[in-house]
């Protein structure tokens, strides 16, 4: 950042008519134009015939999914794809006033008319080898999110159990891949797992659709344990592990369980932390009755603790009816944290902020923000070894914010970007993988 020459003194013009900011966009765009993003949004998304701005849904929904991928995070944000010569490189770009317009017409049949364009995005790019080993066992996480608002006029916005005004969508993502493979919109004040026994029945038939022949995992934290939830998972054969609430019949199942049956496991204190088991029969009393493991991981207090001083330890339980060894299933089962990193990227792209005052367009706004971030997923993969595990953030500074100027060679249109770029290398293997893939049939 250090210079020698006098930096407020450079004078600043903007007037460079064949600068492409954000060039890089070239490749998720290419990787849209295979998948045939647009096409399938314009055959499945019907606004109602009173609707102001219907036509075109597809060419909308990419103006919206590239700014996101670009960094926007609002309608008005529809502009960075305007600037310099992106217009001529993306020349099928709308305005905001255009995208907010057509936004505000979807209702929420036209919402799940959406969700149908990502179940079939998600199965054409996994066929296409960019996402998880299709014959290998796959898990898939489930959580929900908070989305703040600060608008009291936003519909659906409401205060729920963390006493924040917002949305409180549901998320199911891959475990290894980080993909979203399935997400809902719901009112602030909806409960954790509401709507979670179709949600979860959804997302397995999304994943079995998209190609997948293993094993499915399903994870949860406490908020989806239900009747709903467990018998979803048992009648589209998935395997599940929860975590449960240490309500008083819980207690008593880990109190009945024998010293000598504690595990150590490692852990930061020495000796402070052991695995063991029991069986415990959910929903009894009921024809969903069930007999599960009960798997409990006991921590002891931080020494110097008010807690140390009485030995009162503190228990994680889950139920699950997975096969295997306990200490694997138990340290499996806290891995489920990575769905947070999903939730971080979605935040750090087009959800970082619900922009509409209509309920059904901020549910759009949910699903579009869903397909920029798998597109912006399967652009990493497609760059090669190393950047499977890269964030969107990562994704935007050293590909997408790429700048190139636009040039014209024997009437075709050709990207010059800077000298010694890089990440010069990823881009490009990115490009060659996508040109590869077969367009869609």
């Amino acid at each position: 950042m250090r210079s020698s020459h006098n930096l407020a003194g450079i004078e600043t013009t903007f007037d460079e008519d064949n600068l492409v900011p954000n060039a890089g966009l070239v490749a998720p765009a290419a990787l849209a134009q295979k998948l045939g993003i647009a096409a399938l949004v314009d055959e499945h998304v019907r606004l109602s015939a009173d609707a102001a701005g219907r036509a075109s849904c597809g060419t909308k929904a990419m103006t919206v999914i590239g700014a996101m991928l670009a960094g926007g995070d609002s309608i008005a944000d529809v502009d960075v794809l305007r600037a310099g010569a992106a217009p001529e490189l993306f020349d099928q770009i709308r305005a905001p006033s255009t995208i907010g317009t057509w936004l505000r017409g979807f209702i929420w049949a036209t919402v799940r008319m959406l969700d149908r364009v990502s179940r079939e995005v998600l199965a054409r790019a996994w066929a296409a080898g960019l996402g998880p080993d299709l014959h290998g066992d796959l898990t898939i996480d489930f959580d929900s999110t908070i989305c703040q608002v600060f608008g009291v006029a936003k519909q659906g916005a409401r205060y729920g159990y963390t006493k924040v005004r917002g949305y409180h969508p549901l998320l199911a993502t891959l475990a290894g891949t980080g993909e979203v493979l399935h997400a809902r919109m719901r009112g602030g004040n909806a409960g954790a797992a509401r709507g979670a026994g179709t949600f979860v029945r959804e997302t397995i038939r999304r994943v079995r659709d998209a190609g997948a022949t293993g094993t499915l995992t399903v994870r949860a934290d406490s908020a989806f344990y239900s009747r709903a939830f467990v018998a979803a998972c048992h009648s589209h054969g998935a395997s599940f592990s929860v975590t449960v609430r240490l309500n008083p019949a819980i207690r008593r199942a880990i109190a009945a369980i024998p010293e000598d049956a504690w595990v150590p496991i490692p852990y930061w204190l020495d000796g402070g932390a052991d695995v063991a088991e029991t069986t415990y029969t959910a929903f009894r009393g009921t024809r969903d009755a069930v007999e599960l493991r009960l798997i409990v991981r006991r921590v002891r207090p931080t020494p110097g603790s008010q807690l140390a001083l009485d030995v009162v330890f503190d228990h994680h339980a889950i139920l699950t009816d997975r096969h295997g060894d306990l200490l694997e299933l138990e340290a499996d089962h806290r891995c489920h944290a990575v769905i947070e990193l999903a939730i971080r990227d979605l935040k750090a792209g087009g959800l970082a902020h619900v922009p509409s005052g209509k309920f059904a367009a901020n549910a759009a706004w949910l699903g579009l923000a869903v397909l920029a971030h798998n597109l912006g997923r399967w652009t990493l993969a497609a760059a090669g070894d190393g950047w499977q595990d890269a964030t969107t953030e990562t994704l935007r500074t050293k590909l997408v914010s790429m700048p190139a100027r636009l040039v014209h060679s024997a009437r075709r249109l050709k990207l010059r970007a800077p000298t010694n770029w890089p990440w010069r290398a990823a881009f490009e293997a990115s490009l060659t993988r996508i040109a590869a893939i077969p367009a869609p049939t």
